[in-house]
C-alpha cells in the first residue's frame, strides 16, 4: 500500500488531465485544528498550482448540499456559509471569500444535461462548510474559482458516480474536481472523546483503500453490503457518497495516492487522496 505522505503532484499526473480529489472534512473545527490532514492538502494544493498553470477553478460536491435532482452553484461571488451551531465563536469568524465561476457552472450543467442528467442552477447557493472548511487548507489564498454541486437527495453510489462521469472531461481543461465528505461519519459516537482511534474506523477505511489499490469500482459501489462495519462507519450514505462523485471523475484505472490517514475523536477518519491516472 501507498506510504502516508503527502504525494508529489507531478509524480502520475499529465500535464493533458489533472488529479481528482477525495478529501474528508471531518467536524467544522478543522478549520481552526487542521491536525496533519490540513497542512498536507496545503502542501499538494501549493504543488498543484505549481504544477498546473492553468487551473481555471474547483468544482467541488458536499454533502451538506442535498437538492432536488442535480444542482449546480451558478453566483459570482458565494457568501461564507456557517452552517453548524455550538462551536467556539472564532470559528464563525471565519470566512472563504473565494469567487465563483458562472461561466464554468454553465458548462457543469451543460456536460449534467449532455449525460442524461436532469440539472438546474442555483444563484444564491452560498459555500457549506463541507466546501469551505477543506477548501481553506487546499487553496488557502482562496484565488481558485469555485463550483458548488449538490448532492441529489434519494441518489446512491451509482447515480453520484455518474454524475462524476459526466464531469471527467474537465480535468483536461484546467478544472480540479473534488469529493467532499468523511471516510467514516458515526456523529453518534462523536462525543465519545476517544484518544485512539476506534478499529472499526480503521478497518473501513484501509478496506476502502484495499479496494481503491485493486481498482474494484464494484467492490465499493456496493460497499454498503461488503465493506466491514459499513452501516457503523455511515449510519447514512451521505458524507461517504461524494467519494464516488471523485472515483466517476477519474475513470477506470486511476490510482490513489493518500495524502492523509488521519483519525480525529476517535471516529472521524480523515482519509484524503488524489486519483491520477496509472
Amino acid at each position: 500500500m501507498n506510504t502516508p505522505h503527502t504525494p508529489s503532484v507531478t509524480s502520475s499526473t499529465t500535464a493533458a488531465a489533472l488529479p481528482v480529489l477525495f478529501v474528508s472534512h471531518g467536524a467544522p473545527l478543522f478549520a481552526l485544528e487542521p491536525g496533519s490532514t490540513g497542512p498536507a492538502l496545503t502542501r499538494w494544493g501549493a504543488e498543484l498550482k505549481a504544477q498546473y498553470s492553468r487551473l481555471r477553478g474547483v468544482v467541488i460536491m458536499s454533502p451538506h448540499w442535498v437538492a432536488r435532482g442535480a444542482t449546480v452553484m451558478t453566483g459570482a461571488q458565494p457568501e461564507t456559509w456557517h452552517d453548524f451551531g455550538g462551536f467556539p465563536r472564532p470559528l464563525y469568524a471565519l470566512q472563504y471569500p473565494a469567487a465563483g465561476a458562472p461561466a464554468l457552472a454553465q458548462e457543469v450543467l451543460a456536460l449534467l444535461e449532455q449525460a442524461g442528467i436532469d440539472a438546474r442552477g442555483d444563484a444564491a447557493r452560498p459555500f457549506d462548510h463541507g466546501a469551505w472548511v477543506p477548501l481553506m487548507h487546499l487553496f488557502p489564498q482562496a484565488d481558485v474559482p469555485v463550483v458548488q454541486v449538490a448532492l441529489p437527495v434519494g441518489a446512491g453510489p451509482a447515480e453520484v458516480h455518474a454524475m462524476g462521469v459526466a464531469l471527467r472531461g474537465l480535468r483536461e481543461q484546467g478544472v480540479l474536481v473534488v469529493g467532499s465528505g468523511s471516510m467514516t461519519h458515526n456523529l453518534a459516537e462523536f462525543f465519545g472523546g476517544a484518544d485512539q482511534p476506534a478499529p472499526y474506523v480503521v478497518e473501513f477505511s484501509r478496506w476502502i483503500e484495499a479496494q481503491l489499490e485493486q481498482g474494484d469500482t464494484a467492490a465499493l459501489l456496493d460497499y454498503r453490503a461488503r465493506a466491514p462495519h459499513a452501516r457503523r462507519a455511515h449510519p447514512t450514505e451521505d458524507h461517504f457518497l461524494p467519494i464516488f462523485f471523485a472515483l466517476g471523475a477519474a475513470g477506470e484505472g486511476a490510482e490513489a495516492h493518500y495524502l492523509s490517514r488521519e483519525v480525529m475523536h476517535g471516529m472521524l477518519a480523515m482519509d484524503a487522496f488524489a486519483l491520477q491516472a496509472a
